[in-house]
């Protein structure tokens, strides 16, 4: 990577472990610092610490400590860094440094981090878990740049979480500059007569360390000054376990096989000077890992760059570095082979040397003056990237439309956060229910209407069936028998606060009751809804409002499917589908297929309204009407690269004026996922499952600032999409506007994204 001879990145601050903490990536961190304050010394690098207990002193840098298991310290430390300003928050991530499942607390600073994010991954798996690829897709997505440390890390990010080449900077670990003539010094004081067989690092079962034990019988008949030295505290998570069992497992060994004069542990953590020092004093390095899928070695770098002669099982790691003769790979878990290849190497000087200098040789582009150049180079072309998505903010996408074959897992947290025993409460802020605004039949109507899809997946837990009761006795006591409609409006002391609600509202509580009829296994919910449908059903002859049509047209349909030879809902879909299309002929030209003369909210659901009519009555006039308005309303939600633009609701959009991009609602997404669903069944083509999967990845970051609108860690949908933010509320129509889009996405057989993406294409 060039240097950047002018960098626009002044303040960094990083996130990672760090000394006095004793681990791999706190040293990695430390080196990182100096690195870039060493290339340029105007460069302030402030560093928040993750930490696993209270009492480290920290030093000066350490702007802020995170407990790693207290979520309110993330939070927390995003408004710091938020605060002061930083150019770039560079990341060093390993899922085991983060509290939560799979590290998922980090995803609650890094949503609310105000500048553009360079991750560090030092572990890539190949096959993650659900919630681990979870976490790392959406701080992929999160990041700007991802800096990783081998190929090999780069086809996994490639192949298994989709990101672009061009977003990835493939940096070598960095090394120290290892100074031969002070290591001979060093070995001098160490009392070695022999070959000096060196592994650092802590220790834990995985590192195979007593394989080479094993091998140290024939190697000190050979050569009886051999000396394995290994240096290193016990890992502390294994030492929390099971204490020392695995080093005094070790020690055991050499005794028993007679070679515990030569074999010495060194049972600390050693600093990184005093490491430099082992290095160049040792004659041959081994680092007999048990893991074939490591990815990185801090250790096995250090070994390189000390030119001198290695031995390494075969992990990925290894046999990256170690191509092109710049070491020995011998099997897994084999001391005879450990045994040979370290007795060969000493036998023949000549190998032993040219294999050292292809190791030096390579290990110069690691050392750290050359990789924090590059680290600099990447926040630099990060905060570059990040302006000039600003930049082209209006219509064009942060980041490129990539469909995703997996879907979230279903997260009822900040549902049942939300719900009490009235109802579901409208508001929140932030994540804590806000009872001053107490609650509305549309919201009750909604989560009503999750449970009923809920209930098509199977049947529902106990928790879920008491949530839809609630919701059911909700909705019911808010019809009004005087005038035959849905009041929509309840304060928190369960006081209703009108007569009547919103024409569209009755239809939504209308929807949810025939949803509960052609779903729901129980009986007596199926009569109560039957009953306060067809009781509540005639006062939508009486509206004006193309959505309240829309929700009864969608409410008939659910109920017929259960009862298809209902007349007298056959004969409601019928009218409101004949007043639906009238609106549309009368309101649509050549240039504007469309019902209105603006685009308001919940739009796609006039066009869905229309082909469910249309479909279920043979009424072709309709349903080609739907399925053109929809693609119509498709095309123009499409941003560059194809991300899903929807309507902003600042002004809405209206024919002939200027569209509105902001703000962005989860209404929006959700109604054209339903939408594009039910036209992908109805005619088979697999253009609409495209849409639909385009739609939904809006609430996973898919959209023009890259920012996901689902908290995975609540279960909760941020509120809306501004210009320049992420409203961070997370009320009930957002939750359940992605709740049920989830729903439907699971419930129907899509086709393959690249299926989809092609028939798009």
């Amino acid at each position: 990577m060039p240097e950047t001879q002018n960098p626009i990145v002044f303040q960094v601050a990083l996130l990672g472990n760090y000394p006095p903490r004793q681990c791999g990536i706190a040293t990695f961190t430390t080196d990182l610092r100096h690195a870039l304050t060493a290339h340029r010394p105007e460069v302030v690098v402030d560093v928040i610490a993750m930490s696993d207990r209270s009492d480290y002193n920290y030093p000066a840098e350490v702007r802020y400590k995170i407990t790693e298991r207290d979520l309110s310290a993330y939070i927390s430390a995003a408004d710091l860094i938020n605060q002061v300003g930083y150019d770039v928050l560079s990341v060093q991530h390993e899922y085991g440094i983060f509290g939560g499942e799979s590290g998922s607390y980090l995803m609650s600073l890094v949503r609310q981090a105000k500048m553009p994010i360079v991750t560090t991954l030092h572990t890539v798996l190949q096959a993650p878990s659900p919630s681990e690829r979870e976490v790392l897709d959406e701080l992929l997505q999160l990041s700007q740049r991802v800096v990783v440390m081998s190929k090999k890390a780069v086809s996994f990010l490639m192949e298994v979480h989709n990101v672009s080449r061009d977003k990835i900077d493939l940096i070598p670990h960095g090394i120290p500059d290892i100074s031969e003539s002070a290591g001979k010094k060093f070995r001098l004081g160490l009392n070695i007569s022999g070959p000096m067989i060196f592994t650092f690092g802590l220790l834990s079962p995985d590192k195979g360390i007593q394989y080479v034990i094993e091998a140290m019988p024939q190697i000190a008949r050979q050569y009886p000054g051999a000396t394995y030295v290994v240096v290193g505290a016990t890992h502390p998570a294994i030492r929390s376990h099971s204490g020392e069992t695995y080093r005094e497992s070790l020690v055991k060994l050499a005794d028993e096989l007679g070679v515990a004069e030569n074999v010495r542990f060194v049972d600390r953590f050693v600093e990184p000077e005093e490491l430099v020092l082992y290095l160049g004093a040792m004659d041959i390095y081994v680092t007999p890992y048990l893991n074939p899928k490591q990815i990185t070695s801090g250790t096995l770098a250090y070994a390189i760059g000390a030119g001198k002669a290695v031995i390494s099982t075969p992990y990925w790691y290894a046999r990256e570095l170690l191509d092109e003769g710049r070491g020995v790979l011998v099997p897994f878990r084999d001391a005879g082979a450990i045994s040979e290849a370290v007795r060969g190497i000493l036998e023949d000087a000549e190998s032993r040397q040219e294999m050292g200098r292809r190791s030096a040789l390579f290990g110069k582009q690691m050392l750290w003056p050359e990789v924090g150049k590059s680290y600099l180079a990447s926040f630099v072309r990060a905060k570059q990237e990040s302006s000039e998505s600003l930049r082209m903010l209006m219509g064009k996408p942060l980041l490129p439309s990539r469909h995703r074959e997996t879907l979230p897992s279903m997260h009822l947290g900040h549902l049942k956060n939300l719900s009490d025993d009235t109802g579901i409460l409208q508001h929140a802020r932030f994540s804590v229910p806000n009872r001053a605004e107490g609650y509305c039949v549309d919201d009750n109507a909604r989560a009503l209407l999750f449970t009923a899809y809920l209930a098509s997946e199977g049947s529902l837990s106990e928790e879920e069936s008491l949530l839809q009761g609630r919701y059911l006795s909700f909705v019911l006591d808010a019809y009004n028998p005087e005038n035959g409609r849905f009041r929509n409006f309840m304060n928190f002391s369960r006081g209703w606060l009108e007569e009547s609600g919103s024409e569209d509202s009755h239809g939504r509580a209308l929807w949810s009751l025939g949803a509960i009829v052609g779903r729901c296994e129980d009986r007596g919910r199926r009569g109560l809804a039957r009953e306060l449908f067809e009781t509540s059903a005639p006062a939508l002859l009486a509206t004006t409002s193309p959505r309240t049509w829309a929700y009864g047209i969608l409410a008939a349909e659910e109920y017929l499917s259960a009862f298809p030879q209902q007349r007298s809902v056959q004969d409601l879909m019928h009218t409101l589908g004949r007043q639906l299309l009238t609106q549309y002929q009368l309101a649509r030209n050549d240039a504007w297929p469309w019902f209105e003369q603006s685009l308001s909210y919940a739009n796609a659901r006039l066009s869905q309204a229309l082909i469910v009519a249309g479909k279920v009555g043979s009424h072709n006039d309709m349903f080609e009407a739907g399925l053109d308005s929809l693609a119509w309303l498709m095309d123009i939600q499409s941003g560059a690269g194809g991300v899903f633009v929807p309507i902003g609701t600042h002004g809405f959009s209206p024919h002939g004026g200027e569209r509105i991009l902001f703000d962005q609602q989860p209404i929006e997404a959700s109604s054209s996922v339903s939408a594009c669903l039910t036209a992908g069944r109805v005619t088979g083509n697999k253009i609409w499952f495209g849409h639909a999967r385009r739609s939904f990845n809006w609430f996973l970051g898919h959209n023009m600032l890259g920012q996901p609108l689902y908290d995975l860690l609540t279960g909760g949908c941020y509120d809306g999409l501004h210009a320049d933010r992420v409203n961070q509320n997370q009320g009930a129509e957002s939750t359940l506007s992605f709740l049920c889009a989830l729903s439907e996405m699971r419930g129907t057989n899509m086709p393959s994204a690249t299926a989809a993406k092609a028939e798009l294409l």
